[in-house]
């Protein structure tokens, strides 16, 4: 279900809407956030690609680079992850490179089996690496997760057993509701070429 005005969005990749519903519930909470439109808005796509189930951020990364090829304030790709290793000194160069950022962080989730295909649009920060036990700094102004199996049992193994297809397809869904963001955000200013 899904409500505008409310500080979260839930809702299946399934659905003919999610791509509209999700930009625009993206863009009301951002527009709250940064009124003026003054902060560089930045993706940061957390995961890896030697897991199938936690490769939803650099796919993410990687097809949104695809449709906004002059975008470079996307973090995390297929070539370049964003992951437990390198994330805290990724996001120090951040901070430093863009003067008060306002980030969108992309990451992969576990959930219950209903749950399955459902992504989690919210306002506030996640904690990466928590399905696994992994004490990461939380990162986001903005996150967007993405539940790609089940959660519960033996996470490592579900995340390493998820369908790349699967993923592929919500990960193909995420990009094009950013791209539409970064596209309503550069209205004003021709930056940021899209291709959708």
């Amino acid at each position: 279900m899904y409500t505008f005005g409310t500080d979260k969005l839930k809702q299946h990749i399934d659905k003919p809407e999610f791509v509209n519903n999700a930009a625009t519930f993206l863009n009301q909470i951002i527009k709250k956030i940064d009124s003026h439109g003054e902060r560089p808005l930045v993706t940061f796509c957390i995961g890896t690609d030697r897991s199938t189930g936690d490769a939803l951020g650099p796919l993410v990364g990687y097809l949104l680079q695809k449709k906004q090829p002059f975008n470079n304030l996307i973090y995390g790709t297929i070539d370049n992850p964003v992951h437990a290793v390198n994330i805290e000194e990724t996001l120090a160069a951040i901070y430093k490179n863009h003067k008060n950022p306002l980030i969108i962080a992309v990451d992969a989730c576990l959930g219950k089996l209903e749950n399955i295909g459902c992504v989690n649009i919210f306002q506030g920060s996640l904690k990466p690496g928590s399905a696994v036990n992994k004490n990461l700094p939380a990162v986001g102004d903005i996150s967007i997760s993405g539940i790609v199996n089940v959660g519960g049992f033996m996470e490592y193994l579900v995340l390493q057993n998820t369908r790349l297809s699967f993923v592929m397809q919500m990960a193909e869904k995420v990009s094009d509701c950013l791209a539409k963001v970064y596209c309503t955000r550069s209205l004003g200013n021709s930056q940021i070429k899209v291709n959708i």
